[in-house]
């Protein structure tokens, strides 16, 4: 039996777990406005970055080496299967929004190759690989259904979005850069979502990430 500390420990653990990975989401589904998406990204991001450090054991140097096991080649993968799924699904579903950006403000691509990296991609990083897999490494289960829990957190924490082609590409999404972050460190899962971030923009699937074309289903 476990020692009565560990066990509220333990329960506590799974409640700050609840409310930063389900309770948070789900409130600014319901609630927020789509443009405040940044300053909610910001808060999280400096929570995160707290509560890693209270936790204690974790390499920070971690977060800015191994650029040399950046797997490069999945990297050039993940862009042209993220460009051929933003093909199709466009294709499919709006063949308007195919290419827009690139069509009409070419202009713009530049500034979102440059800003989305660093502003969306870097803190969902820190908050659903190293916050995920450091602090609440205790409640979560063993291999890839590890890994498993973390795509499915991810994908939960889009539902902003209310639909479920995001859904389903931020599952798939969240897996690899899971598993690019446990096999190869920080660097890699943060090149390979901000590769696929960039992509997906490029070929117009803000049709489905920017928030400013949310349209709540109630």
């Amino acid at each position: 039996m476990a020692e009565p500390t560990a066990a509220i420990a333990r329960s506590l653990l799974w409640f700050e777990f609840g409310v930063l990975y389900i309770g948070a989401p789900l409130g600014i589904a319901l609630f927020m406005p789509g443009h405040l998406l940044f300053e909610a990204l910001a808060v999280f991001s400096f929570a995160g970055l707290v509560l890693l450090w209270f936790t204690g054991g974790f390499h920070w140097r971690s977060l800015v080496r191994g650029w040399s096991r950046v797997p490069w080649r999945d990297v050039v993968l993940i862009a042209l299967a993220t460009l051929l799924a933003g093909v199709v699904i466009l294709s499919l579903s709006r063949p308007d929004a195919l290419f827009q950006m690139l069509r009409n403000r070419p202009e713009f691509i530049p500034v979102i190759w440059t800003f989305y990296p660093l502003l969306s991609a870097l803190p969902q990083e820190l908050i659903f690989r190293p916050l995920f897999f450091h602090r609440y490494k205790v409640l979560l289960p063993d291999g890839r259904g590890a890994i498993a829990l973390n795509a499915a957190i991810f994908s939960f924490a889009h539902l902003m979005y209310w639909s479920w082609v995001v859904a389903l590409l931020t599952f798939v999404g969240g897996w690899v850069f899971a598993r690019a972050y446990l096999d190869r460190g920080f660097p890699a899962a943060w090149i390979l979502h901000a590769v696929a971030g960039n992509v997906l923009f490029a070929v117009g699937m803000g049709a489905y990430f920017y928030s400013g074309n949310v349209v709540r289903p109630f």
